[in-house]
Formats: C-alpha cells, structure tokens, sequence
C-alpha cells in the first residue's frame, strides 16, 4: 500500500510539473504581452495627443488672426494662412497616421515573438516527450 502510494504521487508529480512549469510560464508571457500592449498604447495615445494639441494651438492662432480681419483686403491676406494652414494639418495628420501604424506593427511584431516563444515552448514541454515516447517504444 505504501509503495503504491509513493508510485502514484511521483506519477502525479511526474505529469503536473510540466503542466504546473506551463502554466507559470504562459502567466509571465502574458503579464508581459500585456506591457508591450499597454505601452505601445501609450505612445500611440501620446502621438495623437501632441498631435492635436500642435493642430489645436495653430488653429486658435490663425482664428484669433481672423477674428480681427475687417475688410475685403485683410480677408485677401488671410487666405495664404488658411491654405497653409490646412496644408500642415493635413500633413501632420498623415505623418501621425504613419507613425501610428508603425508603432502598431513594431507591437504587433513583438506580441507575436512572445506567442511564438510560448508555442516553442509548449512543444518543448509536452509535444517532445510524447515523441520521444513513441520511439522508446
């Protein structure tokens, strides 16, 4: 009886270990697939945000210029601004944009190392053993 006991708890020890070292290991990758999510996030949202902040600002100013335009010539003056002004919006829109997909693809990229990391992994721990089973036999 007691023999039969300590066989059954190595066999139980013997196949929880691998299940209990995965287990650990797919929790620290996604504790840090989660860094690398939060922190691409953070620049993205940073990118917008000084985005439109910079496009806010040089819109109050070309409005507060507007704003004390009386006559028809001071309206002729203002029109190169406002062309100007839609030009660099446009611009740095699309510079953001750009710099949004690369930060996105950079992410994305890493997210998918430490997928592949934990896919390699799991075969190291359960797909090998049963491999190398079958040919012991």
């Amino acid at each position: 009886m007691v023999g039969t006991c300590i066989r059954g708890r190595a066999m139980f020890e013997q196949i929880s270990s691998p299940f209990i070292a995965a287990t650990k290991q797919f929790a620290e990758a996604g504790f840090k697939a989660q860094g690398i999510a939060l922190e691409g996030f953070e620049k993205v949202f940073g990118a917008q945000i000084n985005t439109f902040e910079n496009r806010l600002n040089a819109t109050l100013d070309f409005w507060s210029q507007a704003a004390e335009v009386r006559n028809l010539d001071g309206v002729k003056a203002i029109m190169p601004k406002s062309m100007a002004l839609a030009k660099e919006t446009a611009e740095t829109v699309f510079a953001t944009t750009q710099e949004v997909v690369t930060i996105t693809v950079k992410t994305g990229e890493a997210l998918n190392a430490i997928a592949k990391t934990q896919i390699d992994a799991s075969n190291d721990v359960f797909v090998k053993p049963v491999v190398a089973a079958r040919k012991a036999k």
